[in-house]
């Protein structure tokens, strides 16, 4: 991967005749992508092994880190030249970048989903009846219970949730680490999942995960956006859905309902209110729809 990219970064210096100083922009970028998928193993270290999910993948992880949305359209620009690049030289069949479109300057955050959404997805729980069926919904109703980074969630080991006290414990951005309080019934739905179907999947007896894979090991960010996605389109959800979509939901929600904005902050795990302060462009939206719905005049 790395012997491709500085055969990219050569035809830009001399054929595009690209400055010192683009170039190594461009060489940072497609490093931390490179980077990011030998870290989570999305791909086996070549080009033609990477789709459109791990590059999902990738993009969600920018949004975790809280990239700005003008570092995050350089990136993603600076990957579809690389793809292009490749593509023209019979390197890839395909650039798994063609669907994906770049943020543009000033957009709000990614679509929370409707509450409506959240209760189908969660409301799948009747049609459990594999173990794939139970952790995946135990994993939504965490992670919509918590607000929890995706990076979060499948990072959690058992001693990280205290069913009797019904919180979860985590640690965030900075090494910061948060408690989180739980309702009932995502206490209920992790509680099913470790009784009756995580034993199932625990072949090792020294695996601290919370959430297993079939091989009995821990579940990965990529698999997670697979199986999400999957039951998204069980229930009926059409447009595609992210991890990350469920923790902008919790939070939407939560102001919808009148939580505060140092509450959320606490809860979101952000250092700063100015970036939880993002949401309240959400609610915005929200209740001029409502009063636009319920005004006779408007």
């Amino acid at each position: 991967m790395i012997s491709d990219l500085e055969t990219f970064i050569n035809y830009l210096s001399v054929e595009r005749g690209l400055s010192k100083h683009t170039l190594s922009a461009y060489r940072n970028d497609i490093s931390a992508l490179i980077r990011f998928l030998s870290e989570n193993k999305l791909a086996d270290q070549t080009w033609n092994n990477v789709g459109e999910s791990n590059i999902r993948a990738y993009l969600d992880d920018l949004d975790e880190r809280g990239y700005a949305l003008t570092t995050k359209s350089r990136k993603i620009a600076s990957a579809k030249s690389f793809f292009n690049f490749m593509k023209e030289e019979q390197i890839i069949e395909g650039n798994p970048l063609s669907d994906v479109r770049q943020p543009r300057t000033g957009q709000s955050l990614p679509k929370a989903l409707s509450i409506e959404d959240v209760d189908r997805l969660l409301g799948a729980k009747s049609d459990s009846d594999t173990t794939e069926d139970a952790r995946d919904l135990a994993m939504v109703e965490l992670m919509y219970a918590a607000g929890l980074r995706v990076s979060e969630l499948v990072g959690l080991n058992l001693r990280d949730v205290d069913l009797d006290a019904g919180t979860v414990r985590t640690i965030g951005k900075g090494s910061k680490e948060r408690v989180i309080p739980i309702y009932d019934t995502a206490v209920e739905s992790i509680a099913e999942y470790i009784t009756y179907f995580r034993p199932a999947h625990s072949r090792y007896q020294s695996e601290k995960a919370l959430f297993l894979n079939r091989r009995g090991r821990r579940l990965t960010r990529q698999a997670y956006w697979l199986r999400l996605n999957k039951l998204a389109t069980k229930v009926g959800i059409s447009s595609k859905i992210t991890p990350h979509m469920l923790r902008h939901s919790f939070a939407t929600h939560l102001l919808h309902g009148g939580a505060s904005l140092r509450h959320l902050q606490e809860l979101l795990g952000h250092s700063s209110i100015a970036t939880t302060q993002i949401y309240t462009q959400l609610t915005s939206e929200h209740v001029r729809s409502e009063y636009t719905k319920a005004h006779p005049r408007a």
